[in-house]
């Protein structure tokens, strides 16, 4: 089990910014590298993508080291307010200008700093109170917050929503982050207390979120059919037991075939795993 981060009454705010800030990025290369991962990059290969690498993802973390630090900083011991919500979105910003520059262009983390962001303003402004679902509701209301300066432009994942009428990442948000409080940190403890690995119990909680999360980067690529396969291949996984089990592991198997045939890559499930990771890291169960 990964180390988790240890937050005292005696750390300053500077601190505190640092260790959540190492603590984000640390859970960004973590997914990065986490194999197997159906159709995402992992250690193995570049998945479903022509323009991203492990090392580029890597770098696109470390890169974003700054602006977390800069989130919990500035939301350290703040209410959840207009104020705070234009501060946070300033900063995510700025965090995805130096994401981009890093990585000549390519969208790497856009939707981690989106996820990522909130959860470390979430824990800064409260630091004493550490249950997840706690630290998720504080980000719901950051989120929930209006933002005048955010930039009325459409993502593929805003066109996704809009075309399918499904929930999005602000809406995960807003919602409190139901997939990472009621999916994977679930399994990724399930998991881990029937035996599976370290390794093995993070691509499980993946799975999870796979089964139901309205993943707009897959419906991007494939649609509602690419959606539906992996719905019911990630499911299938799980009920055989999940990917330390032969049954888990050949499904699993057949479930990456399935999606790089639809060159689909669960780039959502992905944002949220390693959003899981790090409240699993902070929070106190």
């Amino acid at each position: 089990m990964p180390q988790t981060l240890t937050i005292g009454a005696v750390l300053t705010a500077e601190e505190l910014a640092e260790r959540l800030a190492e603590t984000a990025t640390q859970a960004l290369i973590d997914e990065a590298r986490l194999s197997p991962k159906p159709g995402l990059v992992d250690s193995r290969s570049s998945g479903a993508h022509q323009d991203l690498t492990l090392d580029l993802m890597v770098r696109s973390a470390r890169s974003l080291t700054s602006t977390f630090y800069l989130l919990a900083l500035h939301s350290w011991q703040r209410p959840a307010d207009i104020a705070l919500r234009q501060e946070v979105g300033r900063l995510g910003r700025a965090g995805e200008a130096q994401m981009m520059a890093e990585t000549g262009g390519v969208n790497t983390h856009r939707g981690a700093i989106w996820a990522m962001g909130l959860l470390v303003s979430a824990v800064a402004m409260q630091p004493e109170a550490l249950l997840p679902q706690t630290i998720a509701q504080r980000a719901a209301k950051i989120a929930a917050l209006p933002d005048a300066f955010s930039p009325k432009k459409f993502s593929k994942g805003s066109h996704a929503v809009q075309r399918y009428q499904v929930p999005g990442a602000r809406e995960e948000a807003q919602s409190g982050f139901p997939h990472i409080i009621e999916r994977a940190l679930p399994q990724l403890h399930h998991s881990r207390t029937r035996g599976a690995g370290e390794s093995e119990a993070q691509v499980d909680a993946l799975l999870a979120v796979m089964t139901t999360l309205a993943d707009t980067c897959v419906l991007s690529r494939g649609g509602l059919p690419a959606l539906q396969a992996m719905h019911q291949g990630a499911r299938a996984v799980l009920e055989a037991g999940g990917s330390s089990t032969m049954a888990g592991k050949q499904r699993l198997r057949h479930l990456e075939q399935r999606m790089l045939a639809d060159n689909t890559s669960p780039g959502g499930a992905a944002d949220l795993l390693a959003a899981t990771l790090f409240l699993d890291r902070v929070s106190v169960a």
